[in-house]
């Protein structure tokens, strides 16, 4: 359970995980040595798992997004395990959700056009024997809340 002092850390945190120490402390209210001994404690108690950079992906040359839904057969941990690393290594991958209803699985992607999301469909999802079903959105916009 996260007290309240933990639970202002990480939200801050997840604003800003490059925020310093003072500024960290100062947003909480509390003293910068209580910050970092809190910020220390969640990270050797798993709460905090990692620091991540948000990138422009329009910089990058991926402008594109998209959701695809994806459904497998058959659904055993023999075909999900192999099937989520896969997934994990295509570059196009920013997120893979194991989900309940419908589909299996929800990827988001990001591609620099239509065509390449297209051959990504097609070439890397649609041509495995495991893979019944794709259902492709196109995301006119995506938001983080943190």
């Amino acid at each position: 359970m996260l007290d309240s002092i933990d639970e202002a850390i990480v939200r801050e945190l997840r604003k800003d995980a490059r925020l310093q120490n003072k500024d960290l402390a100062e947003r909480v209210n509390v003293a910068q040595s209580t910050a970092v001994v809190r910020h220390r404690a969640l990270r050797d108690r798993g709460v905090i798992t990692g620091y991540h950079a948000e990138i422009d992906l329009g910089a990058v040359g991926r402008p594109v997004q998209a959701m695809l839904a994806l459904k497998i057969r058959p659904h055993t941990k023999e075909i999900v395990d192999p099937f989520m690393a896969y997934v994990l290594g295509l570059p196009e991958t920013l997120a893979l959700s194991h989900v309940t209803g419908p589909e299996d699985f929800l990827v988001h992607v990001a591609v620099s056009d239509v065509g390449h999301l297209q051959r990504l469909v097609l070439d890397k999802f649609t041509s495995r024997r495991e893979v019944t079903e794709v259902h492709t959105n196109l995301l006119f916009s995506h938001v983080r809340k943190y």
